[in-house]
């Protein structure tokens, strides 16, 4: 099964920010609930003031199509840009392996230990 990430951040005006993010918390919990979402979260970026950090996992290109048709994905970009965005960089990525960081003794690795040559 295919997977794909969508990473990056949306930056609004800091004093905006906790107002933004109530306003998309009824439609971060329905994109939660549509087929294929495994993870969608919308945080606060501790760092840069007003910076928000955008983490999603879809179990396939047609489940992310499906979802930029929803009306999830549409009220949420209308909403988010009333509070002030002043940017955004986001991209999606194709997963083609996905294993776990440590190891059966605990040993955290950056090479992919399980994947076949």
């Amino acid at each position: 099964m295919t997977k794909i990430i969508i990473s990056g951040t949306v930056d609004l005006d800091p004093d905006q920010l906790n107002d933004a993010l109530i306003a998309a918390k009824p439609l971060i919990e329905g994109a939660l609930t549509e087929t294929g979402c495994l993870d969608y979260d919308w945080c606060p970026e501790p760092l840069t003031p007003g910076r928000l950090r955008v983490f999603e996992r879809w179990a396939s290109e047609e489940d992310l199509a499906a979802h930029f048709k929803s009306e999830w994905y549409l009220r949420m970009r209308d909403t988010i840009g009333k509070f002030g965005m002043r940017g955004a960089d986001t991209a999606k990525y194709r997963v083609d392996l996905s294993e776990p960081v440590y190891d059966s003794t605990m040993t955290p690795r950056a090479d992919f230990f399980t994947a076949k040559d």
